[in-house]
């Protein structure tokens, strides 16, 4: 009789049935260091339950099949009339669900709620990070409704509530509703005070009348939105419903459907308003200053995302190379594997620390860590998201022509792994705004020296690249010009002096001699082989 020509040997098992949570010990570590130990308990087994989730069989499923079936637009019912609607696979609704009940659009209603949410942001999206999108919009919508009273009083208790409901209506009907955003426009982009849209004032006070287009409007199935239109006093801030208090669908034209390289579970729109109902949030004029606390929301999503695919593919690369063999031995032990994974690893707990020290800022909300997130958050967010690819890169070679694969999952983190560093804002916006905040917020940077300065002296590379970056700040002659160097520099000592501070000795040591010693080459795998890169290694494992 033949020889089976069938048996699979030499595979590694589905990284599948684990805790996404508690196998993350920088995420963990992070967790206890930011929250008060009173709520650490409730914290944990909130996050492990989500963890867990995210680790199921189940979910795994509902994230691919949420990809291989995007949403689709229908513009009319079958009678012919208009009624610009996304439809989506049943797999993205439950994974929107899971994610509204989890309390990751309502960090604003709980102690310590910016920390928890963007743990559990981090956890969920390695689930699948498409749906991602309405929740952090409607997690972001709040403090930019809290400049107007009223409204913050009407909306927020449904944008923070835990119950979702998938079906258009009424907003004052419904237990729960998500937002969307609508700022950029064909002929803009980035440069939202070019904007066309124009806002007609209505007889009642503070209602108005909206006409004109959005090249990118973030979720547009949402139940509000959040949109700038030029009023007569200028760019303003609107509070747009998709349904309007009577059930009638307010003027919302769905003109199609962006055909995205990842994110392909979400939907964004180009849409059309033409006598559309709005409310104004903030005063006439001041559209930008009011939505900006929205975007900073976002910003740090993009930092919290990008850390979320770049642990999920640094979990997946370890847990393919513990089972894997070649020449002899497991793929982890083989020195130049050990040196690429833990290359990796450093790059991942570097960003995981740094985006939990942001949202630990968003709860402190004193003046000190104001300023610190107005210079910090946006190097984060430029340096961090730009970060992403290449790792993800990195770690699908790891697996081989297996890491190709779709059935991987690696493709699909590739796919995604650009989208943070262009939304809201792609590097030179980000760039651009810290150097604002260098030049006219001196409290900006004071706040961000301090806190580097708190492990002044526990390594001398990091003592260097400060006195270095003291240098160039110094030196503010053709700035534009240099600024992506300067801000990739900023990000640097700031991952370098929380992972002093904070991460086990091997991985700050591993850091510290190649981001900011200089003893690294031009790709990942390029760490000093005199390191301790098994720990390293060890400790980014997927095992809780």
């Amino acid at each position: 009789m033949a020889a089976s020509t069938h048996t699979v040997t030499n595979q590694a098992p589905p990284l599948v049935g684990y805790d996404v949570f508690t196998a993350d010990k920088a995420l963990v570590a992070a967790v206890e260091r930011h929250l008060d130990p009173g709520l650490l308990d409730e914290a944990r087994g909130d996050l492990s339950g989500l963890g867990k989730s995210a680790g199921s069989a189940q979910v795994q499923e509902w994230g691919a099949l949420a990809n291989e079936n995007p949403p689709k637009l229908r513009t009319h019912d079958r009678y012919g009339n208009r009624i610009d609607e996304v439809e989506f696979h049943p797999a993205y609704h439950r994974l929107l669900g899971k994610g509204v009940s989890a309390g990751l659009t309502a960090a604003w209603t709980r102690p310590g709620g910016h920390v928890r949410r963007a743990a559990g942001f981090v956890v969920w999206t390695q689930a699948e990070a498409g749906h991602g999108c309405p929740l952090s919009m409607t997690h972001a919508a709040v403090p930019a409704l809290r400049t107007d009273p009223a409204l913050a009083a009407e909306w927020e208790p449904r944008l923070t509530s835990t119950v979702y409901e998938e079906e258009l209506g009424p907003a004052d009907r419904k237990a729960g509703v998500l937002f969307g955003m609508g700022m950029t426009e064909k002929q803009g982009g980035s440069d939202v005070r070019a904007n066309t849209t124009v806002a007609r004032p209505l007889a009642e006070d503070g209602t108005y009348e909206l006409t004109g287009h959005k090249w990118f409007c973030s979720a547009p199935m949402s139940d509000g939105f959040l949109v700038l239109a030029q009023a007569p006093g200028g760019v303003t801030c609107f509070l747009l419903p998709r349904v309007l208090a009577d059930g009638t669908r307010n003027q919302f034209r769905i003109q199609r459907l962006k055909d995205k390289l990842g994110n392909r579970s979400n939907a964004s729109g180009e849409v059309e308003f033409d006598g559309t109902w709005a409310r104004r949030v903030g005063d006439e004029g001041r559209g930008v200053r009011t939505i900006i606390e929205m975007v900073s929301a976002t910003r740090l999503d993009c930092v919290l995302g990008a850390a979320a695919l770049m642990r999920q593919a640094v979990a997946q690369a370890v847990h393919h190379c513990t089972y894997r063999e070649a020449f002899g031995g497991k793929l982890t032990d083989k020195p130049l594997m050990r040196n690429v994974l833990a290359d990796l690893a450093l790059e991942s707990e570097a960003a995981t620390t740094l985006a939990l020290r942001l949202a630990a800022a968003c709860d402190d909300d004193g003046e000190q860590e104001r300023a610190f997130l107005r210079l910090a958050l946006p190097a984060a967010k430029y340096w961090v998201t730009k970060r992403c690819t290449p790792l993800v890169v990195e770690a699908s070679e790891c697996l081989g022509g297996n890491g190709y694969v779709e059935e991987s999952g690696m493709p699909r983190l590739l796919r995604e792994s650009p989208l943070n560093s262009v939304w809201e804002g792609a590097g030179n916006v980000q760039a651009l705004d810290v150097l604002r905040a260098i030049q006219r917020e001196p409290a900006a940077l004071n706040a961000f020296l301090q806190e580097v300065g708190k492990a002044r002296g526990a390594d001398h590379r990091l003592d260097g690249a400060i006195k270095d970056l003291l240098a160039e700040l110094a030196d503010l002659d053709g700035i534009e010009g240099r600024a992506r160097r300067l801000v990739e520099r900023i990000a640097l000592v700031l991952q370098g002096s929380l992972l002093v501070r904070f991460a086990p000795p091997e991985t700050a040591d591993a850091f510290c001699a190649s981001r900011l010693g200089g003893d690294w080459g031009n790709a990942f795998g390029t760490l000093p082989h005199t390191l301790d890169l098994a720990s390293v290694v060890e400790r980014a494992r997927p095992v809780a």
